[in-house]
């Protein structure tokens, strides 16, 4: 029997959040990263509808298919945050207690929201967060001028600049999966504005807001030769501060696991079932 289609849905008011749902079971939200779409945190698997859960995935504001940030609003992680709140009030039950699974921008995202709402959450996913706790003055910098480079060519001139920065051994399938995600946004002018207000954001004051969130949590991390935009260092950081964390990573030299969708989402699969049985 073929699977169902995800279903599609829209979060009003503005900004629509676009997104889809499949699968029956203990609720599952996925928050993408920066650029990214809702795809882009399990790589399009469904795994977890298969293991039986259900699975909510949406757009950003000013990603993919959701719409830019109203006037007088911007994209920073409160609002973000706030965005995460509508979904979850429009999409899941009334108290209904589900995992939380965010990579990068999404991964602080979730964080955020695990520090408001804790006792919404079953157990919290974290994929290759990068902040701890400084904006630092070369990262803005290096986004700004990644914006630019989408306002000014498109496109091909984003993948052209995210490809430099690679390392060789790891520079065409980057650029492939970038130019892919990039592909995917309805709006390229919030997204370059996006790009400058994101990073300047803070989720939280400080990593030792961490230390007293309860919730189960796995932090994946990357290493540094083939993702040195999300530092192991970073994710490590998260892995210590969060109290009832555990770290998982690829093996050294190997693709990382937060590009490899399925076995990725067995993972969490099998994080989220302990994490179910240890709360009954």
């Amino acid at each position: 029997m073929a699977e169902a289609e995800p279903a599609q849905f829209a979060v009003e008011p503005a900004p629509a959040l676009r997104g889809e749902v499949a699968g029956e079971g203990p609720a599952v939200v996925l928050c993408h990263g920066l650029t990214a779409t809702r795809r882009y945190v399990v790589h399009g698997s469904r795994a977890l509808e298969r293991a039986g859960h259900l699975v909510v995935a949406y757009d950003a504001r000013g990603h993919g298919e959701s719409d830019p940030a109203p006037a007088g609003e911007g994209y920073g992680y409160p609002a973000q945050v706030a965005d995460l709140e509508r979904l979850v009030d429009a999409r899941l039950r009334p108290g209904e207690r589900f995992l939380l699974a965010g990579n990068s921008m999404g991964a602080q995202t979730a964080v955020a929201y695990a520090l408001r709402h804790p006792e919404r959450l079953a157990a919290l996913v974290a994929i290759g967060p990068v902040f701890t706790g400084a904006v630092e003055p070369a990262s803005l910098a290096e986004w700004d001028r990644l914006a630019a480079a989408l306002e000014s060519g498109g496109v091909e001139a984003f993948v052209e600049r995210i490809g430099a920065q690679q390392p060789a051994r790891w520079r065409e399938a980057v650029t492939r999966f970038t130019r892919e995600r990039m592909l995917l946004h309805r709006d390229l002018a919030a997204l370059a504005q996006a790009l400058r207000e994101v990073p300047a954001s803070r989720p939280f004051e400080s990593m030792a807001e961490l230390e007293s969130l309860q919730v189960p949590a796995l932090v994946v991390a990357s290493h540094d030769e083939a993702d040195p935009g999300h530092p192991y260092a970073a994710a490590a950081a998260y892995a210590e501060a969060l109290p009832r964390a555990r770290l998982l990573s690829e093996g050294p030299g190997e693709s990382p696991l937060a590009w490899q969708g399925g076995r990725l989402s067995r993972h969490i699969g099998a994080f989220y079932a302990e994490a179910l049985s240890s709360s009954l």
